[in-house]
């Protein structure tokens, strides 16, 4: 009963905000040069989903974001584990990893291209950059949160090291990881977008920027709203993924309800 009452305050906020916004529009308020009316945009995308060449722009965008994700968030967990059991080693990398960490991605965007040319691993490559830090982050964290006092025990169990790691170390840091994940899907989606803004010849951000040289915000908003179900759609995949991987951890919902 909870959920459906909330699942009706959201619909009447999603048509609130876009009706009055398509009535603005048409009533002149609002400029439909900067602010095209929803009705336009809904157009514009059937337009694009109703032509197969349109297929073929979600599917290299979709391509650049999935690698992206998985090789960032690979080498990321994997640095971040590495660094968080070994303290020396953190201490010694950390004035670089800070370096790094602090350049804008957008200056790398060029180089990438120079690099690995137009094609798909330059936008990869942007994808990867965006997403390694903010799961790296997060695993260290995770990794450095584990309880020394349960180290301990597993150590006295005789718990080997990769038993620790096993059963310690990534259960204890499989929250911040995960929720490394879910933050993390947007940004891979940036990665590939700018990479296609820059320079590619196919792509949605090939089509966004399309539009916007073109002056057509129609074209612009549609590619952004087609962006972010993407986004929610991978964000519900990973929402399952972490009910299912993380069981021991309260349903929030449940719990408040109870009180």
């Amino acid at each position: 009963m909870r959920g459906s009452s909330e699942r009706l305050i959201q619909i009447g906020l999603s048509v609130f905000v876009f009706g009055g916004w398509q009535l603005g529009v048409s009533a002149g308020i609002i400029d439909a040069f900067f602010f095209p009316a929803p009705l336009d945009i809904i157009s514009q995308i059937w337009t694009w989903i109703s032509d197969s060449e349109f297929y073929n722009h979600v599917v290299i965008t979709l391509t650049e974001t999935v690698l992206g994700y998985i090789i960032g968030t690979l080498l990321g967990v994997a640095a971040g584990v590495w660094l968080g059991l070994s303290p020396r080693t953190a201490r010694i990398l950390d004035p670089f990893i800070k370096s790094l960490n602090a350049i804008p991605r957008v200056v790398l965007a060029p180089i990438f291209v120079l690099w690995l040319g137009l094609g798909l691993w330059s936008k990869v490559a942007l994808a990867v950059t965006l997403v390694f830090f903010i799961t790296f982050f997060n695993a260290l964290q995770g990794v450095r949160e584990v309880n020394p006092a349960v180290l301990a025990n597993a150590r006295i169990l005789g718990a080997s090291g990769g038993n620790l790691l096993r059963h310690v170390y990534f259960p204890a840091a499989a929250s911040w990881i995960l929720s490394s994940l879910r933050t993390s899907v947007g940004f891979a989606v940036v990665g590939a977008i700018i990479g296609e803004y820059l320079g590619a010849s196919a792509g949605l951000g090939y089509l966004i920027a399309q539009a916007e040289g073109n002056f057509n915000s129609v074209g612009v908003f549609a590619g952004i709203i087609i962006l972010a179900v993407f986004v929610l759609v991978i964000d519900q995949i990973l929402n399952v993924a972490e009910k299912r991987l993380i069981t021991w951890r309260p349903d929030n919902d449940r719990s408040q309800g109870a009180i």
